[in-house]
Formats: C-alpha cells, sequence, structure tokens
C-alpha cells in the first residue's frame, strides 16, 4: 500500500508504526510530520498581545511624557513600536482587563487638557488622566500594523454605552457619533472588528453567573452593531481556567451568536495565588513544577474544546485565549498593583511551549494574546526612561511569526521523560507548519534542565533539500536580560540538525528553543 494514497490520519498512523515511534534511550525521541494535503491554517491572530491600563504598561510603556525626548509620534514612543512590528504583531487588546469594566470611553476622547480624571480602582489606586484613550490606542495600533482588539464594559457600563463606542468607532454616515469623531480630528472611521462583550465576567468584570452573563452577552451583542466594512467579531468572557460549566452554558445559549469564546489561564510557579514565587530566584525544584503548570494549558484547550464541539461540531466559535503567560511575584522594591516582574529562560520556555500548544489546536484556537505587552507580567518589552529591552519572550515571538497564516503539519511524537524526583513530564514540545512558499517550519522545546535530546524525524509527502534553523537558550533557565546586559538571552544560529537519507535528525539542546526552516 502506497502511503501517498492514504488520508492524512491514516498515513500518519502507519508512519507511527512502521516508524517504531518507542524510545530507546532516555535522550532519544522520534517524530512524525504529516505533510500530506495541510488544511487548517494557524491564524496569525495566536500571536497577539495585550496592553491594560496597569502599572507602567500604557503610561510610561507606550505613552510617554509630551516633553520626552525620544523618538515618538504624538506621544507614543517609537522604539517600543519599532519591536513589535518586527515580530509582526497580528492584533492588540485593549483597555483591559479588570480595567475594561470601570472604563467609560467617552472619559478618553475630545480635548486631552478637558478629560476627566479617573481612579484606577483595580490596579492600585491610582489617578490616570485619560490622556491615553480611542483615538490614542488606535493610532498606536496604526504605527505598529496591527488590528485593534477592544473590550467593551458590561460590569459597570450600559448597553447604550458600548453600542454608541462602536458606532463611532465603525460608522461612515451622518450620525451625532460620527459627528463627533469628526469634531475629534478623525474623519473616516476605523473598522474595528475584534469586540470583546466583558471580561472576566464571572470574577472582577461583574461576579456573574454563566447564566446570567449569557443573557447579559445576548443583550449587549444585539446592540452591538455591525457597520459596512466592519462586521463584528464579538467574543464573549469565556471560562476561568478549568471552569468547564461556564464553558458548557454559554455554547448551550449564545452559541454561534459569538464569534468567540475566551479563555484565561495563568502559569503560577507554586500554583498558589498567595505566593506565586519568584521571577529570577528559584531551584530546578520551582523550575519543574512552574513548567508542570504550564503544561495544563493542554488540558484546558483539549477539554474545552471538546464542550465546544459538543453543540458546534463545525468548530465555527473560536476558543481566544485572550490571557496567558507566567504570573509571578513582582519585583522587590515596585508597587505590587503594577505587576512588573522580570522575564527569565524559563518564560521564554512557556512561551514556545504555549504557542505550540495553541498552533496544534488551530482548529479551534483562532486567537491568543500574551499578557502583557509592556512592564506588566510575561512582558517582551520593558523600558527604564527612554531605555529599552528585549525580553526572551520577545524572540520566541519573532522566531515563532513563521507560522502566522501558515498550514499547520500535523505531528506525532514520543518524547523521553524530564524527571525531577518521582515526578516526570514530556521533554519536548513540537508543532510544524507549511508556509505559502512550500517552505516547512519547526518549532521546538527542550524544557529539560540537564538533558539534550536527539530527534529522528520523518517527514511525510514533503520534498526538501536544506535545513537552517535559529535557538534561544542559556546557561541557566533563570537567565535575563537586563539593562546593563540586554544580550545574555538572544537568538543564535543552529547548526544541530542534518539530513540523513530522507529523515531529519535534531540534536536538541537542555533548556532551548529551536525554530527549523526546511527547503
Amino acid at each position: 500500500m502506497m502511503i501517498a494514497n492514504l488520508n492524512p490520519k491514516k498515513a500518519l498512523a502507519l508512519l507511527s508504526v512502521t516508524f517504531v515511534l518507542q524510545a530507546t534511550a532516555q535522550n532519544n525521541a522520534q517524530l512524525v510530520i504529516n505533510g500530506l494535503a495541510p488544511k487548517t491554517t494557524i491564524s496569525r491572530n495566536i500571536y497577539g498581545h495585550f496592553a491594560e491600563h496597569l502599572g507602567r504598561c500604557i503610561y510610561d510603556g507606550f505613552w510617554v511624557s509630551d516633553t520626552s525626548s525620544l523618538q515618538k509620534k504624538d506621544r507614543i514612543r517609537l522604539d517600543v513600536v519599532e519591536a513589535l512590528k518586527k515580530i509582526k504583531v497580528p492584533n492588540l487588546r485593549w483597555p483591559g482587563g479588570c480595567f475594561a469594566d470601570e472604563y467609560h470611553w467617552r472619559d478618553g476622547i475630545g480635548t486631552r487638557s478637558e478629560r476627566p480624571k479617573m481612579v484606577n480602582t483595580n490596579w492600585g489606586n491610582v489617578t490616570e488622566d485619560n490622556s491615553f484613550g480611542t483615538h490614542e490606542f488606535l493610532e498606536l495600533c496604526s504605527l505598529i500594523g496591527c488590528e485593534p482588539y477592544i473590550s467593551g464594559n458590561v460590569g459597570s457600563g450600559t448597553v447604550e454605552e458600548m453600542s454608541k463606542w462602536i458606532e463611532y468607532l465603525n460608522f461612515d454616515g451622518l450620525s451625532p457619533l460620527s459627528t463627533l469623531r469628526k469634531e475629534n480630528g478623525r474623519e473616516k472611521p476605523w473598522n474595528v472588528t475584534f469586540f470583546g462583550i466583558g471580561n472576566e465576567s464571572w470574577g472582577c468584570g461583574g461576579n456573574m453567573t454563566p447564566e446570567f452573563y449569557s443573557d447579559q452577552f445576548r443583550r449587549y451583542s444585539t446592540y452591538a452593531r455591525n457597520y459596512p466594512n466592519a462586521k463584528l467579531k464579538r467574543i464573549a468572557t469565556g471560562p476561568n481556567s478549568g471552569d468547564y460549566n461556564w464553558t458548557e452554558v454559554l455554547m448551550k445559549n449564545v452559541g454561534n451568536r459569538m464569534w468567540g469564546l475566551s479563555l484565561h489561564y495563568y502559569t503560577i510557579p507554586s500554583g498558589s495565588w498567595n505566593a506565586k514565587g519568584s521571577a529570577i530566584q528559584f531551584d530546578e525544584k520551582e523550575y519543574f513544577a512552574t513548567m508542570k503548570n504550564c503544561m495544563k494549558m493542554e488540558e484546558l484547550v483539549t477539554r474545552h474544546s471538546t464542550v465546544m464541539d459538543k453543540y458546534d461540531p463545525e468548530r465555527k466559535v473560536a476558543l481566544v485565549v485572550d490571557e496567558w503567560g507566567i504570573w509571578t511575584d513582582v519585583e522587590k522594591g515596585t508597587n505590587p498593583a503594577f505587576l512588573y516582574q522580570q522575564n527569565s529562560l524559563r518564560d521564554a520556555l512557556i512561551a514556545g511551549i504555549n504557542l505550540n500548544i495553541f498552533n496544534n489546536h488551530a482548529e479551534r484556537v483562532k486567537a491568543a494574546n500574551l499578557a502583557q505587552v509592556v512592564n506588566v507580567l510575561q512582558s517582551i518589552v520593558l523600558t527604564r526612561g527612554n531605555d529599552m529591552l528585549l525580553t526572551p519572550t520577545y524572540h520566541v515571538f519573532d522566531m515563532y511569526k513563521v507560522h502566522q497564516d501558515a498550514k499547520l503539519l500535523p505531528i506525532q511524537i514520543n518524547s523521553p521523560d524530564y524527571v525531577v524526583g518521582d515526578q516526570k513530564l514530556a521533554a519536548v514540545n513540537v508543532s510544524a507548519s507549511q508556509d505559502s512558499t512550500g517552505a516547512v517550519h519547526i518549532s521546538l522545546v527542550n524544557m529539560d534542565a540537564n538533558n539534550s535530546v536527539t530527534i529522528r524525524t520523518a517527514i511525510n509527502n514533503i520534498n526538501w533539500k536544506t535545513v537552517e534553523g535559529q535557538m534561544l537558550t542559556s546557561a541557566k533557565f533563570t537567565d535575563i536580560n537586563t539593562f546593563e546586559n540586554k544580550n545574555v538571552v538572544v537568538p543564535t544560529v543552529f547548526k544541530g540538525a542534518k539530513k540523513e537519507g530522507n529523515d531529519l535528525v535534531i540534536v536538541l539542546p537542555k533548556l532551548s528553543v529551536v525554530v527549523l526552516e526546511l527547503k
């Protein structure tokens, strides 16, 4: 029987048998990549980011003083913009987060000196002057070249308020709101499509039950109108990590009235919100516990997708993982409400693992947003005055951007275990895709802190001759980039892959993220 004549699933299964997917030694792995007629597209929107009015993300992150000597457009600092353009950020979520359900959009438009100040009750009771509002955010998105993803206020806002914000954003005819937009300097609508109907409505967004929220979604979304050239992608508040009942109720009561259902899950090193663990000081036992908690994302995405499949077998409703990343204790000496944390090699491995999971579930996961982009939680950029650095996590997004809008290649891997004490995890995590030119990209993570892994790979139904790669690694999982030394954890050329017959053999170093290109 010719493998090429089988459907992709049967071909992959046959290869799995003939290739004998069983590790022969602790540091050996076998991988099969099926290139036969790939169908599923990995949406570029999986690689989205999140900017909340929280700590130093907006103010002192993107938005600087009008007297700053930095290169800027209005008050948007352009070094951050250029960094985000380089990694092809596809969408940016704003204004929250918990902040979204206390934000009233009219306070952030018009003459800045006349905008009312507000207290940010979620994040430190700081007073904000609302100088960064709708126009400023959408200008930021325009400079980055990304789509805006706006979260509307359900918790403390009204149906009318949300409806009129969407009219202000998207209506091109004659109306009081479009006239007001023009008076404020914007002639044409922005045609925003990604729109969240509330945020964390089970918690800071109103402490609602799923039954109550599903009714609120139906009501609010009725008046969240589509306008010409701006068909809304309405995103409902989804579950808090493993709340499968919330997903069940929303799928049953809302169904395809929503474009997407959100999912929030943070990797907490200790597993406890009370004492999360340090971003920079941890031993191998805590490192292993963190990676174990990170891998829970696979279970969450799989099980929530199964619930969604029950009501939506054609997978028309997207799973939108619009808050994810590692959450540690804040850095010593910083405001505990500002959620400022350093970013280590461990965090880069977490980013690679999560993105591989989202890629491999691309039939259901259509968008995701790392929390958060500047100076908050698992940031890709840190700023200090006029200085800026790129974190290890930034470099993972730079390496993985090759997957955006490429076709998912199904994989099957038999990985050796990473063992600490009496616990173990699969050491290697992989996803693969083929872009529009035919090039194949394979992203691999080896979380093992002690052992390299040799991976023998069979690639079905794809002809290739050359392999090149990039690698992100460092000596220790605690290694970080600092303002004094910005290049501790940066990508290097990877030379540990070669062609042997028809197979690809990869020697994957410990604590590494590798992206290969086959042509």
